[in-house]
């Protein structure tokens, strides 16, 4: 992914609301496997997307990704699960 530390996790199919989050170093988590996520990603300023429930990542998704150099991931986990853990992972680093 990144060197930088994830500021909010932003759990979202719908790209319009991401786009009315006023945060830095977010990091995308959606189940949308399009260029529309990278893209939207790239306008945030986010950290990366993950894109969750194992779907199959497009190549033209992977190429705006790289294009974009916005850090993609796919993961087999439910987006619930992802969001879960990594907010039990970031109150352990920041109890920590």
């Amino acid at each position: 992914m990144s060197d930088r530390e994830v500021g909010l996790p932003v759990a979202s199919d719908l790209m319009s609301d991401v786009l009315l989050v006023d945060a830095d170093d977010i990091l995308l988590l959606t189940s949308l496997a399009s260029d529309q996520a990278i893209r939207t990603a790239h306008i945030v300023g986010a950290m990366g997307v993950v894109v969750h429930d194992s779907k199959p990542l497009p190549s033209t998704m992977s190429e705006v990704a790289r294009q974009l150099k916005v850090p993609l991931v796919s993961s087999p986990l439910s987006k619930y699960e992802s969001c879960v853990r990594l907010h039990a992972a970031l109150a352990a680093e920041k109890n920590a």
